[in-house]
């Protein structure tokens, strides 16, 4: 007679393993278009700031040339040049109260503020930032607000009694002027009004706008 080889308590643990059903989730429900982002907000993208950066590199890099420079020639035995003489005895005689020391610090605090804001901010404000899939965080897209603008100008001209409509498309609004041809103005603007929220959810945007119509009647 041969000993089982399996450890002892196997079979009891055999006997006990059940097959475990998955239980049924929650129902899907359809998610709205301003659900998208599963919890991620959406942002504008960050502008390069090509212009200010090669700006003040440019700045950066003749004053350390020229700075560096002088050090040499000064080390050579050279003297020290004229512009750095007038820049130290003008630092160290004028008072604080000067005029052209109040003018000197005012730009370059204004300068510092402007390049602080272009840090913190992202700019391209031209540019609107898309709803984003539940499943795909990391996908970003933007549309240009002309585009915006014109699909919903097409929207808007698509609606009877309409025969010129502007519509300029901001952050948080959307600002829409049309000329009525025919039909009651009234009924017109609930249409246009309609049809231009239609439009925007279709857009997707992150932050959909809110939507401003102003009709007037043209019979010419």
């Amino acid at each position: 007679m041969t000993p089982d080889p399996r450890p002892p308590g196997r079979d009891a643990e055999e006997r006990a393993t059940v097959p475990l059903a998955k239980e049924p989730g929650p129902p899907e429900r359809d998610v709205p278009d301003g659900g998208r982002d599963g919890g991620h907000r959406a942002h504008r993208p960050w502008s390069a700031r090509r212009v200010p950066a090669a700006l003040v590199a440019a700045v950066i890099l003749v004053a350390a040339v020229a700075a560096l420079a002088d050090v040499i020639a000064v080390r050579a035995g050279r003297p020290a040049a004229a512009w750095r003489r007038h820049l130290t005895d003008a630092l160290a005689t004028r008072p604080v109260d000067d005029v052209w020391m109040l003018t000197g610090a005012a730009v370059a605090a204004a300068v510092g503020a402007w390049l602080i804001v272009l840090a913190l901010t992202p700019g391209l404000r031209r540019w609107l930032p898309l709803s984003r899939p539940a499943g795909c965080p990391r996908l970003r897209a933007s549309l240009d607000r002309d585009g915006a603008a014109a699909l919903l100008r097409d929207a808007a001209t698509r609606v009877p009694g309409v025969g010129a409509a502007r519509v300029r498309v901001r952050r948080h609004r959307v600002r829409a002027r049309v000329d009525v041809r025919f039909r009651d103005p009234r009924q017109v603007k609930e249409d246009l009004v309609a049809a231009l929220d239609e439009e925007c959810d279709r857009l997707a945007l992150a932050r959909p706008p809110r939507v401003a119509v102003r009709v007037r009647r043209r019979t010419d």
